[in-house]
């Protein structure tokens, strides 16, 4: 049986819903702890996926952000759209003429990560790096500038990430680049699009991440010559998280896919052909059952919450289980897969953790 050294895990991860109320300052609380990582999203309307972090930091009163749905660069927006800060036990958000953040009445959905605050610099790699590593839950947020060569990237987590998500912070039309353990290391998959894995040693050289680097060949998405990039890296944590694959079998008795753990965020993308990238999580939609976990979003849409008997996911004590035939999510095919813990199955005194 899995155990974990992490007894809470929304101590490290955690989804937070609100509704907006069209002010300046929105306080949300009851996060659980101080976020360096806000992804947020409207789900009540079409916006752009929002993307702060305590790395990148703020101009003026707001945080600076990317949509994980654009080729954007990133942006602050005027007057207090947007993130404003990071507190102890959440973050305020403004709005006032932009859907992504706070309009009144909207509800919103943030999953928060915790890093190590706002970073200190990192001279593993061949290029200097600022990262924000917490390496008891295996995340770590890095920024750089990229050479355009082959090149390495200290990332701070003391362990072998297995999921990487980089972008560009500058350029204009840079896609979202996503290394993934289970594709291997000649390969990469875009957040912002459909499109099925693609074949380029540009992109991370060939090259499997070691515990403390990553490395980067001389594609402009992911090491663009004189552009400061940010990588969002994720190692597997025992009982916590986890990076994988599973092969869909077509049937509404689908596959499951075991994590040793009672997952609370789920997202998931086809490898192998072109499909979204699908976010589940249990704060959203507690409910397993014909319509239970089908509340969805999606990373590369700017698109609404929508919900569909036909893209359950049931959520168990010990991993999550496919329930439809829809190609999204179990057709024949490969799909990976990152999970974060509701709570482990056995905590770190090796007995059964608590209800949570």
């Amino acid at each position: 049986m899995a155990f974990t050294t992490i007894n809470k895990s929304s101590e490290y991860f955690n989804t937070k819903l609100f509704t907006g109320d069209g002010a300046t300052s929105n306080a949300i609380t009851g996060v659980g702890f101080q976020p360096d990582f806000v992804w947020l999203k409207n789900r009540s309307a079409v916006a752009g996926h929002q993307l702060s972090d305590a790395v990148r930091g703020k101009s003026g009163t707001n945080y600076y952000s990317l949509s994980s749905d654009t080729t954007a660069a990133q942006a602050v927006q005027g007057d207090n759209d947007g993130l404003n800060t990071l507190g102890s036990d959440g973050f305020t958000v403004g709005y006032t003429n932009s859907t992504g953040w706070n309009n009144s009445g909207n509800n919103y959905a943030s999953w928060n990560w915790k890093a190590n605050g706002t970073g200190s610099s990192n001279t593993v790699g061949s290029i200097n790096s600022t990262v924000s590593a917490n390496t008891t839950s295996g995340f770590s947020i890095v920024t750089f500038t990229g050479t355009g060569s082959a090149a390495t990237v200290g990332h701070g987590l003391g362990a072998i990430p297995k999921m990487i998500i980089i972008k560009s912070l500058s350029g204009g039309t840079s896609n979202w680049i996503v290394y993934h353990n289970s594709i291997g290391n000649g390969k990469a998959l875009s957040l912002n699009t459909t499109a099925a894995e693609s074949a380029d040693a540009g992109y991370f050289n060939s090259t499997t991440p070691t515990s403390t680097v990553f490395s980067l060949g001389s594609d402009g998405f992911s090491n663009g010559s004189g552009q400061t990039m940010v990588a969002y890296c994720f190692a597997d944590v025992q009982g916590f998280s986890k990076m994988g694959s599973y092969k869909g079998n077509g049937s509404a008795d689908g596959t499951f896919v075991y994590t040793g753990f009672k997952p609370a965020f789920v997202m998931t993308k086809e490898w192998e052909g072109t499909s979204d990238w699908y976010m589940n999580d249990t704060t959203r939609d507690p409910f397993n059952g014909t319509y239970g976990n089908d509340a969805s979003l999606l990373a590369n849409t700017s698109g609404a919450e929508f919900t569909s008997a036909s893209l359950n996911v049931d959520m168990l004590s010990n991993g999550f289980k496919l329930r439809s035939t829809n190609a999204s999510t179990n057709e024949v095919a490969g799909y990976i897969y990152m999970v974060f813990a509701a709570a482990p199955l056995v905590g770190s005194n090796n007995v059964p953790a608590n209800a949570r």
